[in-house]
């Protein structure tokens, strides 16, 4: 049987090996933008003060065809400052840049807003209500195509047309590392170019050379042995949505969660709750759905 790589990458000494979970499926390789792409948002993260700075908005430039080979990865802070600073990463293979990123970082702060400053959150509904689907075929065994789970919810990948879809790594970035949410969005985002497709992909290549990822803020949530009920009120609260829930739900629950993206607290807390969460944009007013999973 064949040996799955534990990671995209295995570090070793200054560099990072890239294994076949990397691979793309135009090129056999070839390398996924995604995976190197969060490479440069973890070289990012780990410049000086990057727990006083969330990065807002990080683009980057594919100069290359990234290979299935050893990466090296730099970063720097180009325009230093106290409130925002410009940075900069580059992927190479030791001889020349294969890829760059440049990052606003923007400095944390508890920033008091109105009411009516805060717009309702748009999520589609979540991954429980989504179909899993493989990617299109690549002609490989190995790949990213086998290394992330997507779970549409509005079309697919050889359908043309809008699509809707959740995806997570099933494989860490890095060998022994837990990924950042800053690389579990880098690592996906670059599927968009996939879906909602226009064009024949057994007709046409439509490769990016550039991909920009605006980021939100992540949550920071606790609770210690607050009832179940209060929990999810707080969530729908923060979501800006009405809370249907089924009757009945008791218990207690304690939960810490921070830096987050919104649903991994809400995966979290269904977890500990034994339920399933749904988000319904459909109506007038965002609702958000807490049930038992049914056995």
């Amino acid at each position: 049987m064949r040996r799955v790589p534990e990671a995209f990458y295995e570090p070793n000494g200054d560099c990072f090996v890239a294994t076949e979970l990397t691979r793309g499926p135009w090129d056999p390789g070839a390398q996924h933008a995604g995976p190197p792409a969060a490479l440069l948002g973890r070289e990012i993260e780990g410049l000086p003060d990057g727990g006083e700075f969330q990065v807002g908005r990080v683009t980057c430039e594919i100069l290359r065809s990234v290979p299935i080979a050893p990466m090296h990865v730099s970063a720097r802070v180009v325009r230093p400052g106290r409130r925002v600073q410009l940075v900069e990463a580059e992927l190479s293979d030791g001889e020349e840049p294969l890829m760059r990123a440049s990052a606003w970082r923007i400095r944390i702060a508890p920033v008091e807003l109105p009411v009516e400053a805060m717009a309702p959150a748009e999520l589609p509904p979540g991954p429980e209500q989504g179909s899993e689907m493989d990617f299109f075929p690549t002609g490989q065994e190995l790949g990213y195509h086998t290394a992330m789970e997507c779970r549409f919810v509005e079309g697919g990948f050889v359908e043309p047309g809008p699509a809707t879809v959740w995806l997570r790594m099933r494989q860490p970035l890095v060998a022994g590392e837990e990924p950042s949410p800053l690389q579990r969005v880098l690592v996906t985002a670059d599927v968009g170019n996939g879906v909602s497709a226009t064009l024949d992909y057994r007709r046409f290549l439509f490769i990016n050379v550039d991909l920009t990822v605006h980021l939100d803020t992540p949550v920071d949530f606790k609770s210690e042995g607050a009832g179940v009920g209060n929990v999810v009120r707080a969530f729908a609260d923060l979501l800006g949505a009405d809370l249907v829930i089924d009757a009945g739900m008791t218990g207690k629950v304690t939960l810490d969660r921070r830096n987050v993206p919104l649903h991994e607290a809400l995966d979290a807390l269904c977890a500990q709750t034994g339920c399933a969460w749904s988000f319904n944009t459909r109506q007038k007013k965002p609702e958000l759905y807490i049930r038992r999973k049914r056995t």
